[in-house]
């Protein structure tokens, strides 16, 4: 992917950037949100932890920072069973993407309903909420730098969360 035409100095001074480098970020960030719930769904917490290496991870807890601390995090907090899942589906909408004027910086709002079925627990929600994202370009792609996760609806997480 690249982010910035052959003509950046001419964008720079126009503050133009072309619809195709605006369509690129776009997608390659609601790539990086699909993946962390590809990531967590399938029970992949190092995944997780990379995914979020650069970031900081805000949850219903104390602010989480760094590879490791995010696979731990989400290895002491959920629930997996036999088949090293939680046995869970995340499903993202709503996201809506701003990036910003500098073509580096971006933020993303969406919202999420996690599902959960398990062999004697009918399929139900168990959350919905909000993620707020942001995200840097470097390194010729894009990395979340925060992912704040807030929980507006719950239901029985008995299932899902060890603590």
């Amino acid at each position: 992917m690249r982010l910035l035409t052959a003509d950046f100095e001419q964008q720079e001074r126009t503050g133009r950037r072309s619809i195709m480098d605006i369509s690129s970020s776009h997608r390659a960030i609601e790539n990086l949100i699909a993946a962390y719930a590809v990531h967590v769904d399938s029970g992949d917490f190092g995944a997780v932890g990379a995914l979020l290496a650069d970031a900081v991870f805000v949850g219903s807890g104390a602010p989480v920072r760094g590879r490791e601390a995010v696979e731990a995090m989400f290895q002491d907090a959920l629930i997996t069973y036999e088949d090293g899942t939680p046995r869970t589906k995340h499903v993202t909408t709503s996201t809506v993407i701003d990036i910003a004027a500098d073509s580096t910086h971006a933020t993303a709002r969406s919202c999420f309903t996690v599902l959960q079925a398990l062999p004697d627990l009918p399929l139900q929600p168990i959350a919905a909420g909000r993620y707020q994202d942001r995200f840097e370009y470097r390194g010729q792609r894009w990395h979340f730098t925060e992912r704040h996760v807030h929980v507006d609806l719950v239901g029985d997480m008995t299932r899902h969360l060890r603590i």
